[in-house]
């Protein structure tokens, strides 16, 4: 089980409107609450010891960790040292692969990357892509081992091929998306 959360940069609502709560006739969201709860659960000395969170979304971390006081700021730093609070994807947004340009993905993960890397010294390790409309080849050929990713999850497969392959017991899987069929975690 990895305790986390998705939240989406603009889908429905602006970005200020995710982050501070608002306009909630249209979806519930509160992604600076979010974040300030995990944060003050995970600093509680009493269960610290066993609790993790997992993080996805720069932009938004980006503009809350901007606005955290320096203590707390610290104490974030600290628990991610302890790989209690870590990043996956760590991408600007969590962004579509079917519809979405190779440019645009490539760019949003640099940015997300970049910010994480200066500010917390921090290099996700694992791809995590729990919300895309399909998957591409530039995924699977740029965006996972070419930028250190060691796994890629995603949450979305056609019913079909997730049945034939529960059936076979062959749920995981190396992504061979090179034109010479190469696995992008090597062979």
């Amino acid at each position: 089980i990895c305790p986390h959360t998705h939240d989406d940069v603009g889908w429905l609502k602006t970005v200020d409107q995710y982050f501070y709560g608002l306009n909630n006739t249209i979806q519930q969201a509160h992604v600076a609450l979010i974040l300030d709860n995990v944060l003050n659960e995970l600093q509680d000395p009493y269960t610290t010891h066993n609790r993790t969170f997992l993080y996805v979304e720069m932009k938004f971390f980006s503009k809350w960790y901007s606005a955290l006081p320096s203590a707390q700021q610290k104490s974030l730093q600290d628990l991610i040292k302890k790989e209690q609070f870590s990043f996956a994807n760590g991408g600007w947004c969590m962004h579509d692969e079917a519809a979405t340009h190779y440019m645009g993905m490539i760019d949003q993960t640099t940015l997300g990357h970049q910010f994480l890397l200066k500010e917390l010294g921090v290099v996700p390790k694992v791809g995590w892509q729990i919300d895309p409309f399909g998957h591409s080849a530039t995924q699977g050929g740029l965006l996972t081992s070419s930028v250190g990713f060691d796994a890629l999850y995603f949450g979305r497969i056609h019913y079909v091929d997730l049945q034939n392959r529960q059936t076979a017991a062959e749920c995981e899987g190396l992504w061979k998306s090179a034109p010479d069929n190469s696995s992008v975690f090597g062979d």
